[in-house]
Parts: C-alpha cells; sequence; structure tokens
C-alpha cells in the first residue's frame, strides 16, 4: 500500500488538465503509440468535439523510481463551474492534487474554488504552472499570484508544458515524493466509496470504487449500505484504459465493480459498500447531496416515447449524479419530467447526450429556479415551475434564491462587469485587486438573472478574459410576477415564467415578438399576447392567409364579391374558435437563446 499514490488534476476551463494527463500517460508507458491521441481520457464523442471534459476519468499508471515500483491512480476533472460536483467527488477518493495554473493566463475563478475543494478534503496539493512553451508566457507574475494563493514556497512550483512534454518527469517525482500513501487497514472489514458509475447494456451497472479499509475478491456476497441490497461481486479490477479484472482489490486501490445491478435506483454515487458477513461499523462520511440549480421541464416530442424518456434519464443519471429528476405534466406538452441541473451547460450537455446516447428526441420548457412562495395563511410552497405558483390574491410574498459570485478580470474590463452585474439587479460586495492589472470581484446577484444568458454576456463584454464561479447563498424576498403567454387567448402552460416586475414588459414584449417570427401562419389571425394575472401587457398578431375566393368573379354586380367575402369571414371566424396553433419546438429554443 505504500507505493500507490491517488491524485486527481483540478485547474480552471483550458489550463491543459487533459493534456498533462496525456503526457503522463505517454511518460509511464501506460498507453502504447497507437492507442495516443489528443486528450485520450475524454472518451465521450460530445467531449472531444467541444474540446472540454465533462466527466471525470480514472486510470492507473505505473511507474519505477528508485528500483520501486509506484502505482499511480490518477483522475482527471472538468474545469468548467456546471460540473463542479465531479470535481467534488473525485476530490473524495484522493490523497493529493496537481494544480494547474496556465502561464499566460493566471489564476482564474474555477481555479480558486477547486482549491479550496481539495483543502477541505486535506489533501496535499502540487502547483503546476502549464503552458511554458508559449512566447506570452508570464512565469514570474503567474508564480507570484500562485505564492500569494497557497503559501507554498517559489521553488516547490513545477514548471510544464503539457503539450510538448516538458517538466512531466519532474511531476511524477513531486507526486512520489510529497502525496502521501493512502491510509487504511488490509485487515479492517471492507469499506469502499462508490465515486462513479456506469450502465452496460451486457453487464449491467459497473460501480467505480476507492477502497478505504479492507479488501475485496472476486466472488464475495457485498451489501451497498445506503440501500441495504446485497449482491455477489461477479467481477472486480482495475482501470487502464480498458477495464482489467483483478482477483482481488485492497485498501488504497482504486477500481471497479461488476455485481449485477440492473436497476439504477440501487445505486448511489457517495455509497459505501461493504461485506455481508463482516460489516463494517459505519457508512463512509463527507458525502453530500448535491443541490441543482436551474430547473426546467422535459418532455418526449412523441407522447408515446414517454416510459423510454424515463429509463433513458435514469441511465443517465448513473453515470452523473447531479441530474435530479421528478415527473410532471403540461397542458401543452403532455408527460414528461422537471429537472433539475447545476447550470445551462450542463442542461444543454443533458439534452445532447439523451439525443446522441439514447436516441431520444426532447422539448425542453424555460429554465428556471426554484422560488419559496408563502401564502396568506403562512404555508411555504416551494416552485419549481411557474404553473404551481398559487393565485395573486393568495399570495403574500414570494422569495427568491441569491448566490455571491467571484468574478476574476483585467482591470480594463471592470466598469463594464459591474454595469452587467448592476442590470441584474446585483449587489457589489468586496473588490481586491491580485495584482497590478487583475481584479477580483465579489457581488451578490439573484440566480434567476443569472440563469439566461450572464455567462455569455459576460465573456463577450471581457472578451473572454473574465472568469466566473458562483455558490448559493440564502433566499430573500422579491418582488416576482408571473408572464403567461396566450395564443388566441390559451395560455400555453410551457413559456410562462417568472419574472421581476421591473423586466416584465420588455421581456413580455421580446417574447410575442420572437414568436410572431416561428409561429407558422395559419387560415386565420392567431393572437400571440403577454399577460400579468388578467392584464394583458403586449400583443402581436399572426396574420391569416388569405384564399381569393373572388377571383373568379371577373364584372358583375359587387354584391357578387361582396356575398362571397361575407361567407369567408363566417367560415374563418368558425376556424378560430375550432382551430388549434401547433407551437414548433424552435419557439421553446428561441426563448431561451432570447437577449
Amino acid at each position: 500500500m505504500k507505493n500507490i499514490r491517488n491524485f486527481c488534476i483540478i485547474a480552471h476551463i483550458d489550463h491543459g488538465k487533459s493534456t498533462l494527463a496525456d503526457r503522463m500517460l505517454e511518460f509511464t508507458d501506460t498507453l502504447s503509440g497507437r492507442d495516443l491521441q489528443n486528450q485520450v481520457l475524454d472518451n465521450m464523442e460530445l467531449e472531444r468535439e467541444r474540446g472540454i471534459t465533462i466527466k471525470s476519468h480514472a486510470i492507473q499508471m505505473e511507474y519505477t523510481h528508485k528500483g520501486q515500483k509506484y502505482i499511480l491512480n490518477l483522475i482527471d476533472t472538468p474545469g468548467h463551474v456546471d460540473f463542479t460536483y465531479e470535481v467534488s467527488r473525485s476530490i473524495a477518493a484522493c490523497e493529493g492534487a496537481l494544480l494547474v495554473v496556465d502561464a499566460t493566463q493566471g489564476i482564474q475563478a474555477q481555479t480558486i474554488s477547486n482549491l479550496y475543494l481539495a483543502l477541505e478534503h486535506d489533501l496535499e496539493v502540487i502547483p503546476v504552472l502549464n503552458k511554458m512553451d508559449l512566447d506570452n508566457a508570464m512565469p514570474e507574475d503567474v508564480k507570484d499570484q500562485i505564492v500569494d494563493l497557497i503559501g507554498c514556497n517559489r521553488d516547490d512550483i513545477i514548471e510544464v508544458s503539457a503539450k510538448t512534454g516538458y517538466g512531466v518527469d519532474n511531476v511524477i517525482e513531486a507526486l512520489i515524493n510529497k502525496i502521501p500513501a493512502p491510509t487504511g487497514d488490509p485487515e479492517a472489514p471492507l469499506q469502499a466509496l462508490i465515486f462513479d458509475s456506469i450502465f452496460n447494456s451486457y453487464r449491467g451497472i459497473i460501480s467505480y470504487l476507492r477502497i478505504m479499509n479492507g479488501e475485496i475478491r472476486k466472488g464475495d456476497h457485498v451489501k451497498f449500505v445506503a440501500t441495504g441490497k446485497e449482491y455477489t461481486a461477479e467481477e472486480v479490477g482495475i482501470l487502464k484504459l480498458k477495464q482489467e479484472a483483478r482477483s482481488v482489490l485492497q485498501a488504497g486501490d482504486v477500481g471497479y465493480i461488476i455485481s449485477g445491478v440492473k436497476s439504477s435506483k440501487e445505486v448511489r454515487v457517495g455509497d459505501t459498500i461493504t461485506q455481508v458477513d463482516r460489516p463494517c461499523a459505519n457508512p463512509i462520511e463527507g458525502f453530500t447531496n448535491i443541490k441543482p440549480m436551474v430547473f426546467a421541464g422535459m418532455y418526449p416530442v412523441d407522447a408515446d416515447d414517454y416510459e423510454e424518456l424515463r429509463s433513458s434519464i435514469e441511465k443517465l443519471q448513473l453515470n452523473d449524479a447531479s441530474l435530479f429528476y421528478e415527473p410532471e405534466s403540461s397542458v401543452a406538452l403532455g408527460f414528461g419530467f422537471r429537472c433539475g441541473f447545476l447550470g445551462l451547460l450542463h442542461m444543454e450537455i443533458i439534452q445532447e447526450r439523451l439525443d446522441r446516447e439514447f436516441n431520444m428526441d426532447v422539448i425542453t420548457t424555460v429554465p428556471n429556479v426554484s422560488y419559496n412562495a408563502y401564502t396568506i395563511k403562512g404555508e411555504m410552497i416551494e416552485v419549481h415551475n411557474p404553473s404551481g405558483l398559487p393565485e395573486q390574491k393568495y399570495l403574500h410574498h414570494i422569495e427568491e434564491p441569491y448566490i455571491i459570485a467571484q468574478v476574476i478580470s483585467k482591470t480594463e474590463y471592470i466598469g463594464s462587469i459591474m454595469k452587467l452585474c448592476i442590470d441584474k439587479r446585483g449587489t457589489l460586495k468586496n473588490q481586491v485587486y491580485l495584482t497590478t492589472d487583475r481584479v477580483e470581484v465579489t457581488f451578490e446577484l439573484p440566480l434567476g438573472e443569472i440563469v439566461f444568458d450572464f455567462y455569455d454576456k459576460l465573456k463577450s463584454i471581457s472578451r473572454g478574459y473574465a472568469s466566473f464561479d458562483y455558490h448559493p447563498s440564502e433566499y430573500k424576498p422579491a418582488n416576482l410576477s408571473r408572464l403567461d403567454i396566450l395564443l388566441n387567448g390559451e395560455k400555453v402552460d410551457a413559456l410562462s415564467t417568472l419574472i421581476h416586475r421591473d423586466n416584465a414588459y420588455d421581456f413580455g414584449r421580446k417574447m410575442c415578438v420572437k414568436l410572431k417570427e416561428l409561429i407558422p401562419r395559419q387560415q386565420f389571425d392567431v393572437a400571440i399576447q403577454a399577460a400579468i394575472g388578467t392584464k394583458i401587457i403586449a400583443r402581436e398578431t399572426v396574420r391569416a392567409l388569405r384564399k381569393d375566393v373572388t377571383a373568379k368573379c371577373y364584372g358583375g354586380d359587387i354584391t357578387r364579391k361582396r356575398k362571397l367575402l361575407e361567407k369567408q369571414k363566417k367560415g374563418k371566424k368558425r376556424m378560430r374558435q375550432v382551430g388549434n396553433v401547433e407551437i414548433p419546438q424552435q419557439a421553446f429554443l428561441a426563448v431561451l437563446k432570447m437577449d
């Protein structure tokens, strides 16, 4: 056990985590030349397309140092704020972390939040300065920032270039010398932490685990503590580029277990596995259930696919434990699910994965956050969906969630960033100059305001330099109202939103204009209205397609034409009463992307 090192790589987006992981796999000869490709651990098609890490990936390397053979278990983690949960789970399975900082960009918001996650778990942090081969690298300035942040010695910072492979040998030596070996008692009862799982259509559910105490052998009778279910360990093994079976896994090892579990409800990330005949006294602690930030409804395009969508979401939740869902129904869209996500990128990725991995075509409603509504009687109702809001006459007040947001940027963009935050009803809490030209601003903002387009706007006004990180703070009273969209006087519940009264008119107006462009013309006039309660605040009309019924009349008396037009008018009126308007899928998506 003294020769095992478990570590993860943490950093901001695009600071070179996956590339550094590639070089380490090459350096330790874990990969043969023909398996080699860039970002080899990002094995999901979506990750390769977008160039981001979505899932954390575990892989085992072997390295001989001073005649001793060491086993290095590496977990490569995502850098985006929406996938922080993946990072926290990886950190729970490790004793050390490589903190990678880009020498051209310096420390960013996500670097700091990931570092705090690592320090909370008492991990040994090794600072690594990446991209040293670039001409615009500023090693001395960035080293000052790292020393200020971690309080390490300047000489402890390892300079590397993940692209060329320079300095990777120093990183591996530092891992062996600085990161402590896992502590655990191989003789104690089995205690293993599940930190991830995937669904395999042939083998059932494969759980990834880190063994804290004891050992697990093939054929052992094991129990999942949280669910209380018992299974036989059909296969255990370690994670190389592909899974490799072993007869035994011991304390300190990271590996996988296949136990023939078929139902995804029976495996929970953060659960403890123990043996049936020698159970451990208590489960592993320190694993929190994640709270979703953004809620949206997901409905199958074809109502018959409801059960298929349910099983697809269940399988996806295995692989992405931060996804939350519960059944709900909508008048316009039928049966579907209310899903909770960690952010908009997370929502987009889930939608893409449902499409690619499970061939599910889904309609997503306008994303919103959860509010607390207090009635006149003093009851508190949690509102995830605008249609669940009590009527105005029973409502006392609504509270909305606030977040504390940290933005790190160059000083020249600070004015426009402040304006953006204040426009979004934010209040400035703090401003710290990290260096002469880099500043960290802390804001308190309503979560509902940043759900739509805050991140995109922040990136565009700072030309991509600002980095953004947030954590939930508390609920505060808010002046909110429900904005309904009516088509021909019928409410479309999927397009309802809860919005601040000051912004309601503008938003309603834009929504009507957008829908007018997207709803195809009918044989009758379609009225698109935005309303708060019974008060209409905006209206657009999609004009009718008019068939020329008088074409066959040439010459003769005007009354002949009038008679045909009157007949048409009556028909249109009847049509409007019975006709219904189909809303195209683009309309739901366009509302999300509305500026």
